[in-house]
Formats: C-alpha cells, sequence, structure tokens
C-alpha cells in the first residue's frame, strides 16, 4: 500500500452545469465498483459566471484488497500532481494550467472546445475573443495525453446536460479502474434500463456519445503510436496490407476537398437567388446574407443586397483580374454590408422575441417541469428616436425636435417603459403586430438615413478599389465599426463617415490606406474616441467635432435638504 497512491482528478464546470452531481455520480461509481474515493468542491468566480472546481481522488485497489486498511486522501489538488483535468469549457482549461495544475509529465486532460465568452471579452468593440487555437496549443504542450471535442455540442444533440458528457468523457479515458456498466448503473439511478426515467435515458445517451468519441481517439493515438514506434517500413507494411481501411486512410475522405461535392455548402443555393456568379470565397457570406435580408426584409430587398455586392465584385475584378487576393473586398463587404442592411429597430426586436424558436430556447434554459407555469416579461423602453425612425422624415424631424427642446430644458429624454408579458395572448399579440411592420419600415426616416450613408460607403469602397485595391480593401474592412445600436450605432458611423471624408481622398493609395487601417484599429480600440481623434491628427485630419451634452442640474427639495442637515 506504501507504493500505492490515489489517482487525481480535478474537474471544471461553470455555474448551472451539473458539476456537483458529476462529482456525485462518481463518488457513487467508486463505491459501486468497491473503490475507495473521495471528493471535495472549492467554489470560486470565473471570468462569466459561478464557477466550482472539484476534486476527487479514488484508491486504485479494491477495497477488498487492503486488508481492511484505508487509504488517506487530500482535501485539496496540488499544481503537477494531477493525473487528470477535465473542464467543460476551454478557457477554463486554460485556466487550470495557467494555474498550474496540469503536469506535461503525468496529467491527462479532457476538454471541451466550447466558449462561454468573459465580460471581457464581451466589452471590445471590435473581436475581442481569445483566440482558440493558442489556448489548444496550451492544452497540447501541457498535458501527456489529451482529447478534445465539442461537449456542448453533444449535450445538445443527445438532449441532455454537459455533466452527463463529462462523465462519458472520464469513463471512455480509462483513468479510473471502474467498468462502464458501474457508471450507467448510477446513471440510471440503480433502476433497470427500461425503468429509467426520460431524463436518465437522455443523460444515458450523452455519457455513451462521449465515451465513443474518447475511446475512439485514444485508440487511433495508440495505433499512431505503434505504427509509427515500428519505423518507416512497419507504416508501410501496415498501410499497404489494411488497404487504407484501418481508420486512419478513412479520416482523408472526410476533409470535403476531394473534389465530389458530397461536403459542398454551396450546391443547394437556389439559381434565382443570383449567388451561383459569385466566387467561391464569396458565395458562403453571400449566402448567409441574402438569407438574413429576406428574413430581416424581403427579397427585393434582399435583391438589392446582391446588386451592391455585384458593385464590388466588378471593380475588384478589375483592380485584381487575376484573383490574387481571393477577392476579399467582396468577402468582406458581404459580410459587413447584410449586416448594416439588417440594422436593429423595433420592428427587427419585436419579430426576435416573438418568435416560437425564442420561446423554445427559453424552456430549454428553464428546463420547467411538467407542472410548472412558465411566465415571461420582456421589458422595453422605446424613446423618441425608436417611434421616429418609422415616420417620415418631415414628421420625424418635428417629433425629434421637440424631444431635443425638452432636453435642453433640463428633462429627461422621453421614453415609454413596457412590461410586456410574452407568455399572454395580449403579449404576444402586441409584439407579432409590431413586428408586422415591415412595410412601414421601408417608408421611415430611420431606413432612408440608413440607406444614404451604406451609400456613401459603398462609393467610398467602389472609388478606393478603382485607385488601389489595397485601399478598397481597407475601406471594406471598415464596415467593422458599424455595431450595437443606440449611441455606439451612431458613433460608428460618425466615424466612418469622418475617415471617409478625411482621410480617404488623400492624393497616395498607398498612404491613405495605412492611416485608414491605424484610423479603424484605434476606433476599435478606445470607445471614448481620444485614440482615433490622436490618430487622424497625426495623419494630417481634423479632430472629430466635440458633441454638445446637455447639462442638467437637480435642486434638492427643501423637505429633502434640512433632513439630510445633521442634528444640532
Amino acid at each position: 500500500m506504501n507504493t500505492q497512491r490515489p489517482l487525481t482528478l480535478l474537474v471544471c464546470a461553470l455555474g448551472g452545469e451539473g458539476g456537483g452531481v458529476l462529482t456525485e455520480w462518481l463518488v457513487e461509481t467508486a463505491r459501486r465498483a468497491g473503490y475507495a474515493a473521495q471528493a471535495t468542491s472549492i467554489p470560486g468566480v470565473a471570468q462569466r459566471t459561478g464557477a466550482t472546481t472539484y476534486y476527487l481522488e479514488v484508491f486504485p485497489v479494491p477495497l477488498a484488497g487492503l486488508g481492511g486498511r484505508k487509504p488517506v486522501f487530500s482535501l485539496s489538488p496540488v499544481p503537477g500532481a494531477l493525473d487528470a483535468l477535465v473542464s467543460s469549457e476551454l478557457l477554463e482549461t486554460a485556466r487550470q494550467i495557467g494555474n498550474g495544475m496540469a503536469s506535461p509529465d503525468r496529467t491527462r486532460v479532457l476538454s471541451s472546445t466550447a466558449r462561454q465568452l468573459t465580460t471581457q471579452e464581451r466589452m471590445q468593440l471590435a473581436d475581442g475573443r481569445t483566440d482558440a487555437a493558442e489556448l489548444l496549443k496550451l492544452v497540447q504542450a501541457f498535458s501527456r495525453e489529451h482529447q478534445v471535442f465539442d461537449m456542448s455540442a453533444v449535450a445538445r444533440e443527445c438532449g441532455t446536460v454537459v455533466s452527463s458528457v463529462l462523465l462519458g468523457a472520464i469513463a471512455g479515458s480509462g483513468l479510473l479502474p471502474f467498468e462502464r456498466r458501474f457508471y450507467e448503473e448510477v446513471v440510471r439511478g440503480g433502476v433497470p434500463h427500461e425503468k429509467a426515467n426520460a431524463s436518465a435515458q437522455a443523460s444515458l445517451r450523452g455519457f455513451a456519445r462521449a465515451f465513443e468519441i474518447v475511446a475512439g481517439q485514444r485508440q487511433k493515438a495508440a495505433f499512431v503510436s505503434q505504427v509509427l514506434g515500428g519505423g518507416a517500413e512497419a507504416l508501410d507494411s501496415r498501410l499497404r496490407g489494411n488497404d487504407g481501411n484501418d481508420g486512419m486512410g478513412g479520416m482523408g475522405g472526410n476533409d470535403g476537398n476531394d473534389g465530389k461535392g458530397g461536403n459542398d455548402k454551396h450546391a443547394v443555393i437556389p439559381a434565382k437567388a443570383g449567388i451561383q456568379g459569385f466566387p467561391d470565397p464569396v458565395r458562403e457570406f453571400a449566402t448567409l446574407g441574402y438569407a438574413r435580408l429576406v428574413d430581416y426584409q424581403d427579397r427585393p430587398y434582399a435583391d438589392l443586397y446582391l446588386k451592391r455586392l455585384n458593385q464590388v465584385l466588378a471593380a475588384e475584378r478589375e483592380a485584381d483580374p487575376t484573383g490574387a487576393n481571393a477577392y476579399a473586398i467582396t468577402r468582406e463587404m458581404a459580410r459587413w454590408l447584410a449586416l448594416w442592411m439588417a440594422f436593429d429597430d423595433i420592428v427587427r426586436v419585436a419579430d426576435l422575441k416573438s418568435r416560437a424558436s425564442r420561446w423554445e430556447r427559453v424552456r430549454g434554459e428553464v428546463k420547467p417541469a411538467q407542472d410548472d407555469l412558465l411566465k415571461v416579461y420582456d421589458h422595453f423602453k422605446p424613446g423618441v428616436p425608436e417611434f421616429a425612425a418609422l415616420l417620415p422624415p418631415s414628421l420625424a424631424r418635428r417629433l425629434v425636435a421637440w424631444d431635443r427642446r425638452r432636453i435642453g430644458a433640463g428633462r429627461e429624454p422621453w421614453a415609454m417603459p413596457l412590461k410586456v408579458g410574452t407568455h399572454t395572448a395580449g403579449g404576444m399579440l402586441a409584439l407579432r403586430t409590431l413586428a408586422s411592420l415591415k412595410w412601414l419600415r421601408v417608408r421611415g426616416s430611420r431606413f432612408a438615413m440608413e440607406q444614404q450613408m451604406m451609400g456613401r460607403w459603398l462609393d467610398g469602397v467602389l472609388q478606393g478599389t478603382k485607385r488601389g485595391w489595397a485601399l478598397g480593401h481597407e475601406i471594406a474592412l471598415c464596415g467593422r465599426l458599424i455595431k450595437g445600436y443606440g449611441a455606439t450605432n451612431e458613433r460608428g458611423k460618425e466615424n466612418l463617415l469622418h475617415v471617409l471624408d478625411h482621410l480617404a481622398g488623400r492624393p497616395d493609395p498607398a498612404l491613405a490606406a495605412k492611416a485608414i487601417a491605424q484610423a479603424r484599429a484605434a476606433a476599435l480600440a478606445d470607445d471614448a474616441g481620444r485614440a482615433l481623434d490622436a490618430t487622424l491628427q497625426q495623419h494630417g485630419a481634423p479632430a472629430r467635432e466635440v458633441r454638445p451634452q446637455p447639462i442638467r442640474f437637480i435642486r434638492k427639495k427643501p423637505a429633502a435638504a434640512a433632513a439630510a442637515r445633521p442634528a444640532a
């Protein structure tokens, strides 16, 4: 017994993922299999929600073989002394590796590739996501063996939660000396398979799928190690002897590049969509953009999108006849133009919140029992800009001017707080009525203003592309500045127009492209715009005008002032 040590396992789970249930399953599995085990939990806080790590130790000798002796377990993990690190989220895996928990000569890592963005990642104006490829490199560098796959996708596919998938991954890894039947008995709650309830059946599906994935990955890794260990001659002999059907050769046929078109995402594009004329690098984004705009408005509006893209494509083909740059200008325009054309307004919000898919998603997140009553309330606070957006320009200007006079007089901007019960017939009817106002959207002032600004950007891309491919590409990438809603959206459009007016027209196209790239990076790095103003001035362009902001003085009421005065 002195020469034996416990198997150590650290499980990392986010809040609500069932990490506690998983730990109970593992301890109960050890008990049924006849092994001593101990588990502890360490509550913590992740970058996005509550995160708890669960530490498990299992003595690898059955209790029957210990002669009445009992092993002594530790209550917390020791950095570098883990046999396995199991995690439901890739960044949490990297976080524990950064804490020194994993060791390249000892630790086996079982991790999901799924990501839940942190608050810091969501706060970025541009794409603030951590590079998943770098996180995977970290896992590979600090693990003796690793099996990585999307556990969240498996859980959704099997209709269960990720804890059962984690259990299947642990079982399939062969780390713990338990037979598979003991794991399954615990998930079923000790009842026969045919008597297990629906929840247990779903958990068993997730368990089985993860078990197969991890066990399959281990078999492939063992096969490769065995073959490579025998040298090149053994590898050639095995490949010729198995005729490419041994599990390695079959992998090459799934990369979608065999020319058969079995995995071609573009094979089902309808001819009437007019997308088949776009080059392959553009077609995927154009297809998604077209579908988005049909859903947002109608087919004529989506056809306008294709018409604009064709203008960009013609200009790019003239600037780059050989397609050496893989039609990057048209590809970027296909992405950012679709997002801008589908700008958010109250009609769009009402449409999304009243869809059946949204109700199903809410039910899936809440998971109400059969007898539970689920109520969903949506809070809205539309103001003058939202209502003016649907009015003709003349009426919209009058309404906005009225609200500005209110603000200038020291009053709050007008708004209408609403609480709508989406679960009620009246609330759903109100939202669907608002969502049906697509016909009014195209007649409103907001629509006309957005189209005008899109036209200026499109013209800037076309003119820039004619002067030089790099300049047109940098102007197309400025579509990233248009994001969000409200003040954020307005600020992005103002920054874009300022860049077009003061940088795109510089005499030297190469210098103009460089200046625009730096200005765009500065605008996305600093929400306040100070970095953008400094960059503009560095390239000889004027800084943006300071927007006037009303100053409101709030007087205390006499009674409140007297109450705040200390007693004599």
